[in-house]
């Protein structure tokens, strides 16, 4: 059967994908923030899980306003790098476990989860920037993916129990599919940050902090955190987190967190990386 054996919680910041697809990481600006996630990468390299699970948000990429989803599974083959507006990043197309995919759209739906299936998806950063941070510029992905699709564009977006109770679905899901393959999921985006308004490059490190401790050992404490806290305490952009919580939800009640990087500023935001393995 299929065993999900961590998961891993990283922000999705545009600016790194750019650093990456530049050779801009060994600038001074750049140089300790990819020397704080290579011990991801050489836990990852070590783990060689064969599939990943990455829930993320679409940037007006896939989806519009014309058309909202709360979830969304992508459940292709293959799914390849969006144009953002200044072409495709050159990163490897993203390939997918269509089986393993239907199986969980199956388990979910059927675990009252109304998740939107989708076929034929081009994925953006929020996606691409966690495979990037994860395995530096490979010719080939060495994992495939199935993408997991949040609304936290539009209101009214869902919330962190809902998230968090999502999650638990995912890992029902997974422990009944019929392949023998190590699973990692990613919950991505955030931390603390705003990109427009008066409160545009807003950073709260104290409450990402806190967030952050809660997550790993008290995920039940932090659940009810309204949308208004998120967007006051960790800007409009903030309510990313709840994507971290899908993960979370996945996992043992009981994790080791394994290793944790966070740097501020990251581009405008607060970069946050932490690494959770089941203890069983």
């Amino acid at each position: 059967m299929a065993k999900l054996i961590a998961g891993i919680g990283t922000s999705h910041i545009p600016a790194i994908g750019a650093a990456m697809d530049s050779g801009k990481t060994e600038e001074a600006y750049w140089q300790s923030l990819f020397e704080g996630i290579q011990p991801a990468r050489d836990w990852m390299a070590e783990k060689k899980p064969e599939v990943c699970i990455i829930v993320y948000n679409d940037h007006a990429s896939a989806f519009s306003l014309e058309a909202i989803s709360t979830f969304a599974i992508g459940v292709a083959d293959e799914f390849p790098p969006a144009d953002e507006g200044y072409g495709p990043r050159q990163v490897p197309t993203v390939q997918g476990h269509s089986r393993f995919a239907w199986h969980i759209a199956e388990s979910l739906i059927l675990d009252d989860f109304d998740m939107t299936i989708i076929n034929k998806m081009p994925v953006d950063h929020g996606l691409t920037v966690p495979l990037s941070v994860m395995y530096d510029q490979p010719a080939q992905w060495p994992c495939q993916v199935i993408p997991v699709c949040v609304n936290v564009i539009q209101y009214p977006q869902p919330s962190g129990k809902r998230c968090y109770n999502l999650g638990k679905a995912i890992r029902r899901a997974v422990d009944s599919f019929d392949e023998d393959i190590n699973v990692v999921i990613m919950g991505t985006g955030g931390m603390s940050h705003q990109l427009q308004g008066e409160r545009a490059g807003v950073i709260n490190t104290e409450f990402d902090k806190k967030w952050l401790n809660a997550m790993v050992e008290d995920p039940q404490s932090i659940l009810d955190i309204s949308r208004t806290e998120y967007f006051r305490e960790a800007g409009s952009e903030g309510i990313e987190l709840v994507m971290w919580l899908i993960m979370r939800g996945a996992l043992d009640a009981d994790v080791d967190e394994v290793y944790r990087f966070t740097r501020v500023p990251v581009s405008n935001t607060h970069y946050g990386l932490t690494v959770l393995e089941n203890q069983n």
